[in-house]
């Protein structure tokens, strides 16, 4: 961080979890609805005062002696992983040394990502039930709480607050389930155990596969992934993808659901080999790992009552939902973002009309997909045991690199 002689910045660095660099340039531009701005660049590593590397984007300029606020950023989408909570993160550290707070959010993009970005390194001060509903409203401050920032070992990335609270590692991300009383949905999660902490695979309420054993402090302590079992992929059907895609569109704001149908459309869903995640998307079919399958499998098993079955195929639509929610709507948004400027604000209109019309047609295809799983799931039962599963569509070379 270099500052001039008065005290203002000229320059600041911050280090992302794939150990590149993400540099801020005070007062760069004033090319911005809002005036004067700051410029985020990219770069490999440090090379000097000159600034090096990719431009990215602007966010609102802040007086970096006396924070006073959360700026609003202009392409949050531009910003490589773990880029936009390492620059909020330096904002709270400041913030915090210099004794202000709380700080609110104004700008016009109060999302859930920046909402569960901000907990990285706030903490929101709220009298209300819903703080996420609050902080759309824009009826929410946040108090500067920065995490450590460790960089352990190679791919290795680990933030703490009293407690290891995310790691990354090898690109993906870990996270706590629980933050200031907000559930975080993720499929890689940290766990506490006698032994150390734990990053491992979730879903349907419990542990799939172990990946890291790390101390309290964040030293990796063994790798403990293996590689994903060579297999068959297998398509799903139809129906499944179909309630799997309604419930992302009836979690998604009314305006965004039938653009995630729309490009839901082009998709087909499969079971298959992942290695150290759920899911992957890609060459028109989403995958979802057999470690998944195989966990639903003997929890289908183990319930014999219609209605324990019905719930636990229904969980599973809601994971899978889940896991591919955030791809979908991001495809959602650049299909509105990719029509004109004028047409933008009727074709968001008629798609608000359209989500409120789809409602019911969206809970038959839920509870149809729920019906075709729990079907599938019985050819599973009768399989395990007899070789290799029937009706299975073999690999691409490329779809294992997915």
């Amino acid at each position: 961080m270099d500052r001039s002689a008065d005290g203002a910045l000229e320059r600041a660095w911050v280090r992302i979890p794939d150990r590149s660099w993400l540099g801020i340039e005070p007062h760069a531009t004033r090319d911005a609805p809002w005036g004067w701005s700051d410029r985020l660049w990219h770069a490999p590593e440090l090379s000097g005062a000159e600034w090096r590397g990719t431009p990215l984007t602007i966010f609102e300029a802040l007086d970096w002696t006396r924070i006073d606020r959360i700026p609003a950023l202009a392409e949050p989408a531009r910003l490589p992983p773990g880029g936009g909570t390492a620059v909020l993160n330096l904002i709270a550290e400041l913030a915090a040394a210099q004794r202000i707070g709380p700080l609110a959010y104004r700008g016009p993009y109060p999302t859930e990502q920046l909402f569960l970005a901000l907990l990285e390194s706030f903490r929101y001060e709220s009298m209300s039930a819903d703080p996420l509903a609050a902080f759309m409203q824009g009826a929410l401050t946040w108090t500067p709480a920065p995490a450590e920032r460790v960089f352990p070992a190679d791919d290795l990335y680990v933030q703490t607050r009293g407690r290891i609270e995310k790691v990354v590692w090898r690109g993906g991300a870990y996270y706590r389930p629980d933050w200031q009383g907000v559930a975080r949905h993720s499929p890689r999660r940290i766990v506490d155990a006698p032994d150390g902490v734990y990053c491992v695979l979730w879903a349907l309420g419990q542990r799939l596969d172990d990946h890291l054993l790390l101390r309290p402090d964040g030293d990796l302590v063994t790798i403990l992934a293996r590689e994903p079992t060579a297999a068959e992929s297998r398509p799903l059907p139809a129906a499944v993808w179909r309630g799997v895609v309604a419930a992302v569109a009836a979690q998604s704001a009314p305006p965004l659901a039938p653009f995630v149908e729309t490009v839901a459309g082009s998709l087909s869903l499969e079971w298959g080999p992942i290695a150290l995640d759920l899911t992957r998307i890609g060459h028109g079919r989403v995958r979802i790992s057999d470690r998944l399958r195989q966990a639903l499998t003997a929890r289908l098993a183990a319930a014999s009552a219609r209605a324990d079955r019905a719930a636990l195929g229904l969980a599973a639509v809601a994971e899978m939902a889940a896991l591919v929610g955030d791809e979908l709507r991001r495809r959602a948004q650049a299909e509105i973002l990719a029509l004109p400027l004028d047409a933008q604000p009727a074709a968001l209109e008629d798609a608000t009309g359209a989500a409120t019309r789809g409602r019911g047609e969206r809970a038959r295809d839920i509870a149809a997909s729920v019906e075709a799983l729990l079907g599938e799931g019985a050819a599973w039962g009768s399989a395990r045991g007899g070789g290799d599963d029937p009706d299975v569509e073999r690999d691409e070379g490329g779809d294992r690199d997915r």
